[in-house]
Protein backbone atom coordinates (compact mmCIF):
# COMPACT_ATOMS: atom_id res chain seq x y z
CA UNK A 1 0.00 0.00 0.00
CA UNK A 2 1.39 3.41 -0.94
CA UNK A 3 1.24 6.22 1.52
CA UNK A 4 0.28 9.69 0.37
CA UNK A 5 2.56 12.39 1.69
CA UNK A 6 0.70 15.31 3.13
CA UNK A 7 2.42 18.65 3.66
CA UNK A 8 1.30 21.62 5.68
CA UNK A 9 -0.03 23.30 2.54
CA UNK A 10 -2.51 20.42 2.14
CA UNK A 11 -3.97 20.82 5.64
CA UNK A 12 -7.10 22.87 6.32
CA UNK A 13 -6.04 23.39 9.93
CA UNK A 14 -2.74 24.90 8.76
CA UNK A 15 -4.58 27.20 6.34
CA UNK A 16 -6.74 28.47 9.23
CA UNK A 17 -3.74 28.75 11.56
CA UNK A 18 -1.60 30.67 9.07
CA UNK A 19 -4.50 32.97 8.09
CA UNK A 20 -5.07 33.69 11.79
CA UNK A 21 -1.38 34.55 12.23
CA UNK A 22 -1.43 36.86 9.20
CA UNK A 23 -4.53 38.65 10.47
CA UNK A 24 -3.01 39.04 13.95
CA UNK A 25 0.14 40.54 12.38
CA UNK A 26 -2.11 42.99 10.55
CA UNK A 27 -4.03 43.95 13.69
CA UNK A 28 -1.00 44.32 16.00
CA UNK A 29 0.36 47.70 14.79
CA UNK A 30 -3.12 49.12 14.23
CA UNK A 31 -4.17 48.28 17.79
CA UNK A 32 -0.80 49.33 19.24
CA UNK A 33 -1.59 52.90 18.14
CA UNK A 34 -4.66 52.69 20.41
CA UNK A 35 -2.73 51.01 23.23
CA UNK A 36 -4.77 47.81 22.88
CA UNK A 37 -4.10 44.12 22.50
CA UNK A 38 -6.36 42.02 20.29
CA UNK A 39 -8.21 40.42 23.24
CA UNK A 40 -8.80 43.89 24.73
CA UNK A 41 -10.13 45.05 21.37
CA UNK A 42 -12.55 42.09 21.32
CA UNK A 43 -13.84 43.01 24.79
CA UNK A 44 -14.45 46.57 23.61
CA UNK A 45 -16.18 45.41 20.41
CA UNK A 46 -18.44 43.20 22.51
CA UNK A 47 -19.29 46.02 24.90
CA UNK A 48 -19.83 48.50 22.05
CA UNK A 49 -22.50 46.19 20.71
CA UNK A 50 -24.12 45.78 24.17
CA UNK A 51 -22.74 47.51 27.23
CA UNK A 52 -23.07 46.10 30.73
CA UNK A 53 -22.24 42.42 30.27
CA UNK A 54 -21.14 40.05 33.00
CA UNK A 55 -17.69 38.48 33.02
CA UNK A 56 -19.41 35.15 32.32
CA UNK A 57 -21.22 36.54 29.27
CA UNK A 58 -17.97 38.00 27.91
CA UNK A 59 -16.14 34.73 28.51
CA UNK A 60 -18.75 32.71 26.63
CA UNK A 61 -18.93 35.18 23.75
CA UNK A 62 -15.16 35.46 23.34
CA UNK A 63 -14.30 31.86 24.17
CA UNK A 64 -12.07 32.90 27.08
CA UNK A 65 -11.80 31.29 30.50
CA UNK A 66 -12.19 33.53 33.55
CA UNK A 67 -8.53 32.98 34.53
CA UNK A 68 -7.58 34.63 31.21
CA UNK A 69 -10.36 37.21 31.13
CA UNK A 70 -10.07 38.51 34.71
CA UNK A 71 -6.49 39.87 34.45
CA UNK A 72 -7.31 41.27 31.01
CA UNK A 73 -10.33 43.14 32.41
CA UNK A 74 -8.29 44.32 35.38
CA UNK A 75 -5.72 45.93 33.03
CA UNK A 76 -8.52 47.51 31.00
CA UNK A 77 -10.00 48.91 34.21
CA UNK A 78 -6.63 50.32 35.23
CA UNK A 79 -6.42 51.91 31.77
CA UNK A 80 -9.75 53.63 32.33
CA UNK A 81 -11.59 51.77 29.53
CA UNK A 82 -14.07 49.78 31.63
CA UNK A 83 -15.47 49.49 35.12
CA UNK A 84 -16.08 46.24 36.98
CA UNK A 85 -18.55 45.96 39.82
CA UNK A 86 -20.22 43.18 41.72
CA UNK A 87 -23.89 42.64 40.95
CA UNK A 88 -26.28 43.89 43.60
CA UNK A 89 -28.40 40.73 43.07
CA UNK A 90 -25.53 38.21 43.26
CA UNK A 91 -22.09 39.13 44.61
CA UNK A 92 -20.49 36.27 42.67
CA UNK A 93 -21.40 38.03 39.40
CA UNK A 94 -19.15 40.83 38.12
CA UNK A 95 -20.65 43.32 35.68
CA UNK A 96 -18.44 45.04 33.11
CA UNK A 97 -19.31 48.43 31.61
CA UNK A 98 -17.62 50.94 29.35
CA UNK A 99 -16.31 54.21 30.69
CA UNK A 100 -16.55 57.40 28.64
CA UNK A 101 -12.97 56.74 27.49
CA UNK A 102 -13.88 53.20 26.43
CA UNK A 103 -16.95 54.44 24.55
CA UNK A 104 -14.92 57.16 22.82
CA UNK A 105 -12.46 54.59 21.46
CA UNK A 106 -15.17 53.19 19.20
CA UNK A 107 -14.75 55.96 16.64
CA UNK A 108 -10.95 55.54 16.63
CA UNK A 109 -11.25 51.78 16.30
CA UNK A 110 -13.49 52.10 13.26
CA UNK A 111 -10.37 52.74 11.21
CA UNK A 112 -8.91 49.45 12.44
CA UNK A 113 -11.82 47.39 11.11
CA UNK A 114 -11.79 49.28 7.81
CA UNK A 115 -8.07 48.60 7.31
CA UNK A 116 -8.46 44.92 8.13
CA UNK A 117 -11.46 44.44 5.81
CA UNK A 118 -9.66 46.22 2.99
CA UNK A 119 -6.57 44.05 3.47
CA UNK A 120 -8.66 40.89 3.15
CA UNK A 121 -9.46 41.74 -0.45
CA UNK A 122 -12.97 40.29 -0.47
CA UNK A 123 -16.35 41.90 -1.04
CA UNK A 124 -18.45 42.37 2.12
CA UNK A 125 -20.86 39.56 1.17
CA UNK A 126 -17.91 37.21 0.52
CA UNK A 127 -16.42 38.08 3.91
CA UNK A 128 -19.71 37.40 5.70
CA UNK A 129 -20.13 34.08 3.89
CA UNK A 130 -16.56 33.06 4.78
CA UNK A 131 -17.11 34.10 8.42
CA UNK A 132 -20.32 32.08 8.60
CA UNK A 133 -18.63 29.01 7.10
CA UNK A 134 -15.74 29.26 9.57
CA UNK A 135 -18.18 29.55 12.50
CA UNK A 136 -20.06 26.53 11.13
CA UNK A 137 -16.78 24.60 10.96
CA UNK A 138 -15.87 25.67 14.51
CA UNK A 139 -19.24 24.58 15.87
CA UNK A 140 -19.08 21.24 14.06
CA UNK A 141 -15.61 20.50 15.44
CA UNK A 142 -16.62 21.68 18.94
CA UNK A 143 -19.62 19.36 18.92
CA UNK A 144 -17.30 16.38 18.35
CA UNK A 145 -14.62 17.40 20.83
CA UNK A 146 -14.71 15.46 24.11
Amino acid sequence: MTQTKIGTQDMLCFALYSANNAINRLYRPLLAKLGLTYPQYLVLVSLWSEDGKTVGQLGRELGLESNTLTPLLKRMGEGGLITRKRSSQDERVVEVSLTDKGRAMQSEAGEVAACVYEAMGLAPDELMELRDRIFQLRDEVASRTP
